[in-house]
């Protein structure tokens, strides 16, 4: 019979600490237990449970313990080899073969790779210039050693006092989802002490990869040009007419564009200052001698050009070498004339590379001042849209791939909930604005649109559609195609009239949606009488020696301070609630006078709160957002569902429940539904000023925790159709969970493991992929706190970043910081994250079953999904995909022309001529 005996935990018992290796025979005793049990046919586990411990920290000890009796048994040869001893004299005092004996002595065999101690040195070595150290998933490869020992290095360590804590990081480009990192420090190192310290934390570059460089490249040094290469145009020069705008003088090497035509840049003045605008090449027969670039601003003259404070032409450079601008940026390369290789004071912000990303969609802060059918429209393309994918995952074979997929989707369903955007309109698109002042005041240089096409401009925030223009493309404009080109991708011109009616829109990088109007009904109007000369400077100017104070007060008041982004998420929501309850143009002006004087409050001095009572907004928020709760209560804020749906709200916090053997009936009844079930934690707190004990709280948006939208509805038609809309999203999104819950795993094949094994074998492609994919794990955990580090900076900087309003601005930023990051780690070269890109054959290898479910998700972990979904959905044999075909159906009945729907959709006429029956019955425009 056989028996398991406890033999004590090597850490917790014995005379020696464990791991010190100060008792040699101690070591050996457990080899030799260990190796008894193992040959009772005992598995790794049950070993590991007999010594009390987890299987890793048993295979880590017991490679520790090997070293170490190695080592001594190293040093023993090599005694009697001086003296004299033969290879087999001394194997059989080892108790070892002769065959190790040699290997033993020869100083060429790589002992220092196999050496737990020598790692653990070298670590500790590397802790000395870097006192956070990533040794989380895949740094073993660059290390070149095996998982087991950087393990074993690490138990080692642990045991000597240096601290190893697993941090879960948000992910900036997505919060909702984290990069777990395991961190090794320097000993007494709390987990608070690594808290503060993220932007700290790098992998142990260059300890053993000599490909791979020392240490990781870090951005180069911001070169700057000399002041006097500058010609600022004030605003009595024209300069306000082309506000924001940097004219370089074409064919100056070190300002070079690199190819483009205009791009939003910083250029470093003087290593104190810089440029922030978009950059367009002028024309040099206006240029001053000896100055290469002309600085358009809307500043007066007197203004100083560099000096300390806001009041300057040239922004103050913040004091972050790596990033002195408080933007992120992509740096050029230049050659001189000998041909040598330079870094540019050019860095590109935003260029068409970037606008080509950005999403189309309709937001709800535009829609809802449109026609209430408009709105109805285009969400329900958005919908059908939706729900049509959802119809291709159910079709998917591969359980695993399926299961993650409708997560994600059930996901995204629920933001589209909170978040209201609708399909976009046709053609529509997002461009950066520049001057043409010579255009007419109702026309656009747009080549991207046909020439005497009729379109209108939205800018966001978007405060009423008196800010709307309506124009006429003119592509015959010759300063247009002088400053832009014929064929610009992603910018448009306008003369500074119209940038005007687009809420003071200027050219530093300002973004407009462009709208093509035929077969629409779009409103617009005029710009308001009171707003046509409105310059908030001019009228509520402040004594510039007793300057806006933002944040806390000093005694730490609430609300004390000026909240940018606060102030305008209320003052956007109070001229939402005012249209959609039909309140008088003259109320809104009043509105939009006083958003106006918020939005530039800091950056010219302005009195926020006298405009705020002489505007009178605490008697338009009576009037339009005042409301009481059932106990009689009054409130004042967002009163609409349009404007409440992503306004915050504070509940007990709770916890997502996973385990349904956890739940209770009801519970369970509600999570085969698709719901996600929530528990409160009870936990709670004293809180700092009372000393009372309160129960925790958590802030999420109202729309997210209702169960119904129209609980958060005042009953105009407009909040029905968008009610409608998000509760059938976040029926969907429950839909989709609970197909997913229901969705089996992947069954590893036996057979097919071996018709497969090039794929899947210790050799195959596959496997190669996925090794090299984990080698580049700790680089992209690099970036990830990289990106994480600069964002937290950037929040400093500007907190108006964490208000929601501003969600999708920091998203994008985030994007790029994580670019950015991750050119910084691979020594400065642009690269994506690494993706495993599967061939045919390492795909019918996993359809096959050649993989289990768990290594399907480590591909899936490093893969792109979206070209992964492409290979599991059917065939498309022929004619379009049905969303494609679903939304051409909605277009085309919606009264769109054929040829419109056609270039929106990027087919043929004549291919929806066939799917269509010739439109056949359909109302056709």
């Amino acid at each position: 019979m056989s028996y398991l005996e406890h033999y004590g935990t090597p850490r917790h018992s014995g005379r020696y600490p464990w791991g010190s290796g100060k008792n040699p025979q101690r070591n050996r005793s457990f080899l030799q237990r260990a190796d008894d049990l193992a040959k009772q046919g005992l598995t790794k586990k049950e070993i590991a449970d007999a010594f009390n411990m987890s299987t890793g920290d048993y295979v880590a000890m017991r490679k520790i313990y090997k070293n170490q009796v190695d080592a001594e048994n190293q040093l023993k040869a090599m005694k009697l080899h001086n003296k004299q001893w033969s290879n087999t004299a001394i194997a059989k005092e080892l108790g070892v073969s002769e065959g190790t004996v040699r290997n033993m002595l020869n100083p060429n065999r790589k002992q220092r790779e196999d050496n737990v101690k020598y790692i653990a040195d070298n670590l500790k070595e590397v802790l000395k210039t870097k006192p956070y150290l990533d040794i989380g998933e895949g740094v073993n490869r660059q290390l070149n050693i095996s998982e087991e020992q950087l393990h074993a290095a690490e138990l080692l360590l642990k045991d000597e006092g240096y601290s190893v804590h697993n941090y879960r990081l948000p992910q900036v480009n997505n919060p909702k989802q984290f990069t777990n990192l395991k961190v090794l420090c320097e000993k007494n190192v709390d987990r608070k002490d690594l808290s503060e310290h993220l932007g700290e934390v790098t992998s142990p570059d260059g300890l053993y990869f000599k490909d791979y460089g020392t240490e990781a490249v870090f951005k180069k040094p911001v070169p700057s040009i000399k002041a006097n290469r500058i010609k600022v145009k004030y605003d009595e020069e024209g300069g306000g007419e082309k506000d924001g705008v940097i004219e370089l003088r074409p064919g100056v090497e070190d300002l070079s564009l690199d190819g483009r035509r205009y791009a939003q840049v910083r250029i470093g003045v003087n290593g104190t200052h810089y440029l922030k605008g978009m950059a367009v090449y002028g024309d040099p027969k206006k240029m001053p001698e000896g100055v290469d670039i002309v600085f358009n601003t809307s500043k007066h003259k007197g203004t100083p050009v560099l000096g300390k404070g806001d009041e300057t032409v040239l922004k103050e450079m913040k004091n972050d070498p790596s990033n002195p601008f408080g933007a992120t940026f992509r740096q050029l390369d230049y050659k001189d004339a000998k041909g040598n290789k330079h870094t540019s004071p050019v860095n590109i912000v935003n260029d068409d590379t970037d606008w080509d990303k950005w999403k189309k969609n309709l937001s709800s802060q535009f829609l809802s001042k449109q026609l209430p059918s408009l709105a109805k429209r285009q969400l329900d393309i958005r919908y059908s849209e939706m729900n049509d994918e959802f119809s291709e995952l159910k079709s998917i074979t591969n359980p695993t791939l399926k299961r993650q997929l409708l997560e994600e989707f059930a996901d995204t369903c629920d933001s589209a909930a909170v978040h209201l955007k609708a399909a976009a309109l046709p053609r529509q698109g997002s461009f950066a604005i520049l001057p043409v002042n010579s255009l007419k005041d109702n026309e656009v240089y747009a080549p991207m649109y046909d020439q005497g096409e009729e379109v209108i401009l939205v800018r966001h925030p978007h405060e009423g559609v008196f800010q709307i223009p309506r124009l006429i493309v003119n592509n015959n404009n010759r300063e247009g195609k002088q400053i832009l080109g014929t064929s610009p991708a992603h910018a448009i011109g306008i003369n500074s009239k119209t940038a005007n009616q687009l809420s003071g829109a200027d050219y530093d990088g300002d973004t407009v949606l462009v709208i093509p109007t035929k077969g629409q009904r779009l409103k617009n109007a005029p710009p308001l009488e009171g707003l046509k000369d409105f310059n908030p400077s001019n009228v509520y100017s402040r004594d510039h020696d007793d300057p806006i104070r933002t944040g806390k007060s000093k005694d730490g008041k609430k609300g004390d301070g000026f909240n940018k982004g606060l102030e305008m998420g209320k003052a956007s929501n109070l001229i939402t609630d005012m249209t959609i309850q039909g309140a008088t143009l003259d109320e809104i002006e009043r509105a939009v006078k006083y958003s106006m004087t918020v939005i530039d409050a800091e950056k010219h001095n302005l009195d926020w709160k006298r405009s705020y009572n002489e505007n009178g907004i605490a008697e338009l928020k009576d009037r339009y957002q005042l409301r009481y709760d059932d106990e009689g209560n009054a409130h004042r804020g967002a009163a609409t569902l349009i404007s409440r749906a992503k306004s915050p709200t504070r509940i007990n916090e709770r916890k997502e429940i996973y385990g349904t053997s956890r739940m209770t009936p009801e519970e369970l009844e509600r999570y085969k539904n698709g719901e996600v079930i929530y528990r409160e934690t009870g936990r709670t707190h004293k809180d700092p000023k009372t000393g009372k004990i309160k129960v925790s709280t958590e802030e999420h948006e109202k729309m997210a925790i209702a169960k119904d939208a129209r609980e958060l509805s005042s009953g105009y038609y407009i909040e029905e159709v968008y009610a409608a809309h998000a509760n059938r999203m976040k029926a969907l999104a429950n839909e989709a969970r609970k197909e997913s819950r229901t969705t089996g795993r992947l069954e590893q094949n036996k057979q097919a493991r071996e018709t497969f094994k090039d794929v899947v074998g210790p050799n195959g492609t596959l496997a190669k992929k996925i090794m090299l994919a984990e080698l580049a794990a700790p680089k992209e955990r690099q970036a990830q706190i990289l990106a994480n580090s600069a964002m937290k900076i950037k929040e400093e900087q500007n907190p108006k970043l964490k208000e929601k309003e501003n969600r999708d601005k920091r998203k994008k930023l985030a994007a790029k910081a994580l670019d950015e990051a991750r050119d910084a780690v691979n020594g400065g070269i642009h690269v994506k994250r690494y993706q495993i890109i599967l061939t045919d054959r390492e795909w019918d290898a996993i359809q096959a079953g050649a993989i289990s479910d768990t290594q399907f998700q480590k591909v899936l972990r490093y893969s792109d999904t979206s070209e992964i979904k492409k290979r599991a959905l059917p065939r498309q044999t022929t004619g379009m995909k049905a969303s494609t075909k679903s939304r051409a159906r909605l277009l085309l009945n919606a009264g769109y022309a054929p040829s419109t729907v056609a270039a929106d959709l990027g087919v043929s006429v004549e291919t929806l001529r066939k799917e269509f029956n010739n439109f056949n019955g359909m109302e056709v425009g």
